[in-house]
């Protein structure tokens, strides 16, 4: 294998030095052209950080919704006791 000159190699030279086929060095050109350095990362590992994230949100938002009816609920005692509204 001979070393790659970035710029300087054409797809039939990368082709014949890397025995790839043409049309995935083109398929992975119009990947990075559309999705950047996306196209290099594993959908599956993004997918999984993104579940990890709503789970998260999802325990973030029950423990508000816990902690606003125990304020709601304090609110209305104190309320009762001391005869305002």
């Amino acid at each position: 294998m001979g070393q790659i000159n970035a710029g300087l190699s054409t797809t039939a030279q990368l082709c014949r030095e890397h025995s790839l086929a043409p049309s995935l060095i083109h398929r992975w050109r119009k990947e990075i052209e559309a999705r950047g350095e996306a196209a290099f990362t594993d959908p599956a590992t993004t997918d999984r950080s993104a579940e990890l994230r709503i789970a998260e949100l999802e325990r973030y938002c029950g423990q508000l919704s816990l902690e606003n009816t125990i304020l709601k609920k304090s609110l209305a005692t104190y309320r009762s006791k001391s005869g305002t509204r």
